[in-house]
């Protein structure tokens, strides 16, 4: 590739893809958009798995490295139960975990798939082997959702992107609070699409959870742009108030990852790069994404170097409307 047509921060692993439906120990149409955390010593991830209905479940992986040799559960770790949620009728999506030390457990924010369209639910394991559900916790249509590790003043928090119904109202992140994990308010819209012909102009939504550094809350982000041959995801990053994560301190113009390998731009949906989950290893950060709606791959970056780029863009920290310009 030509130097000049590099811009990604994230260094593709050269024998990308890392999982595929060929690696399944089941039939499935397509494995993608997995969730990604370090439980006992290993790498887990939480795959997206369609089936050939076109409804999507949950299945854990597992790698000693995060890239080689992955042992897979040959049952469905988290399987849509629509006689008891009717909200998971079409499926369950897209998974991002927390861990919450508070409560020693993990937390995995999902999209359910309804007759209303997609909704947030929420469901906590200790050992990735059993679950408790807690229903949804937003109503359609949202999806995109992650929890901090951490309380705010005592409340729990969670990013996530409803869709308005007027398409041009735009679909932009928001922050909401809650004292259970169930009951959510004090919404707030905090990352806005921008407008006209910006990559992530229109509807951007988070991709991995918020990821803590002394700078503040790194938050990875895709955004949409619609061309004439269909829509192109690309990733950008924003930083986030240490103790205020309503305030965003930075947020990148440029994209910093896109579709640019054969594998990302073939798919069952052409140009996509979506990551649910990442890992910070030392100074090395994994993500974990979904290339194309098709396969699995990883692309690592410099921690410090995410940190100093996020830094060197400008300071949004008291601006209104500047997504407009």
């Amino acid at each position: 590739m030509n130097q000049n047509s590099k811009h990604d921060l994230f260094r593709r692993y050269p024998d990308n893809p890392i999982l595929t439906v060929e690696d399944w120990p089941y039939k499935a149409n397509s494995v993608f958009n997995a969730a990604a955390a370090e439980v006992g010593g290993k790498i887990l991830l939480l795959a997206r798995v369609e089936d050939f209905r076109g409804m999507s479940h949950l299945t854990v992986a597992r790698s000693d490295d995060g890239i080689n040799n992955w042992q897979i559960e040959k049952m469905p770790f988290l399987k849509p139960e629509p006689e008891k949620y009717p909200e998971e009728l079409w499926g369950i999506e897209d998974p991002r975990i927390t861990r919450l030390e508070e409560l020693n457990k993990w937390a995995i924010c999902y999209t359910a798939y309804s007759k209303g369209g997609p909704l947030v639910s929420l469901a906590m394991t200790s050992d990735f082997k059993s679950f408790e559900r807690m229903g949804p916790v937003m109503p359609p249509e949202d999806k995109d959702a992650a929890l901090f590790p951490v309380k705010f003043n005592g409340l729990w928090a969670m990013l996530h992107r409803p869709v308005p119904k007027s398409a041009m109202l735009g679909a932009h992140i928001w922050l909401s609070f809650s004292p259970n994990l169930k009951h959510w308010g004090e919404h707030h819209e905090i990352i806005q699409a921008r407008e006209g012909g910006w990559w992530d102009a229109n509807k951007i939504g988070l991709c991995a959870p918020p990821m803590q550094t002394k700078e503040g809350w790194l938050i990875l982000y895709h955004g949409v742009r619609t061309t004439a041959s269909g829509s192109i995801y690309r990733l950008g990053l924003a930083l986030l108030d240490l103790e205020n994560p309503a305030k965003v301190i930075r947020r990148t113009d440029e994209w910093i990852f896109g579709p640019k390998a054969h594998y990302e731009r073939e798919g069952d949906v052409d140009d996509v790069v979506f990551p649910c989950g990442w890992i910070k290893k030392k100074d090395t950060v994994f993500i974990y994404y979904g290339a194309a709606d098709s396969r699995i791959c990883v692309a690592t970056a410099d921690f410090n170097e995410l940190v100093d780029f996020v830094l060197s863009c400008p300071d949004h920290s008291n601006c209104s409307d500047w997504w407009k310009s």
